[in-house]
């Protein structure tokens, strides 16, 4: 028995450092194929205003800026990678890109996942309704009553709060995120869950529409972040060592007050 059990022992040491030398020999891979081909893939949905919006073919806001200048940083430049909310986090890990950005919350079940970079632009869940109904939207119950016709859109934690939170509502999903507020305004719907900074951006843009509950959030204060894949410690360590340097520029900063105010 004793035999056997060291036998044992020294065939799990074996695969043990077999193990730790595969992962030493594909450490930096990911990192290494960027600096290579001098090009970063960012995925995003590309629907979220004010952080990554596609607008004629060109993507605009926060994010996009932000990813840009850590590009910069690093000496490459970006390549756009079409996603979606429901597919985000499936085709980060299939290797579909190395970063996605466009306004993504940070929470436990993307982390247990992925990495993501230090949180910004804190926010919490609000509503956005039309002005002429604001009246109607002072407590985070009137949003669960029957008669409250709510549009999501797949794939995000907006959708988990309204399947979640207003059971009682008439919900129905569109793909294009970027349009539900025009589909509020119109009357189309009475409802869209967003986030504080989507919200404002739209109430500022169109009369029609209110930001309801930015005193009070429906959800406690959260953050924003980019996620990143998790198969390359070196990357990752980049990564945070570039975003580190635009915060100590003063360049995140400088991006909130353009964007976020």
């Amino acid at each position: 028995m004793a035999i056997r059990s060291f036998s044992s022992w020294r065939l799990c040491a074996v695969a043990v450092a077999v193990s730790l030398s595969s992962l030493a020999a594909h450490a930096g891979e990911r990192l290494d194929a960027i600096m290579q081909a001098k090009v970063l893939r960012v995925g995003t949905p590309g629907d979220y205003r004010p952080f990554a919006m596609k607008v004629d073919g060109q993507y605009v806001g926060h994010d996009i800026d932000v990813v840009e200048a850590m590009a910069k940083e690093l000496g490459v430049k970006v390549v756009y990678v079409d996603t979606s909310w429901p597919k985000l986090m499936e085709d980060l890990q299939s290797n579909q890109f190395d970063v996605a950005v466009g306004g993504i919350t940070r929470n436990v079940a993307r982390i247990s996942k992925v990495q993501m970079l230090p949180g910004y632009a804190p926010f919490g869940k609000v509503a956005l309704v039309r002005a002429a109904d604001k009246d109607q939207f002072t407590k985070p119950e009137d949003l669960n009553r029957a008669s409250v016709r709510v549009i999501k859109n797949p794939g995000g934690t907006n959708e988990a709060y309204v399947l979640q939170h207003m059971t009682n509502a008439q919900i129905s999903t569109h793909e294009k995120n970027a349009e539900i507020p025009g589909l509020i305004a119109e009357g189309k719907g009475d409802v869209m869950i967003t986030e504080t900074y989507e919200a404002l951006h739209y109430s500022k843009a169109d009369p029609r529409l209110h930001a309801a509950y930015l005193d009070k959030t429906l959800t406690p204060v959260n953050q924003l972040g980019f996620m990143l894949p998790v198969d390359d410690a070196d990357y990752v360590r980049v990564m945070e060592f570039t975003w580190d340097v635009l915060s100590l520029r003063g360049e995140l900063k400088k991006e909130a007050l353009q964007w976020l105010q």
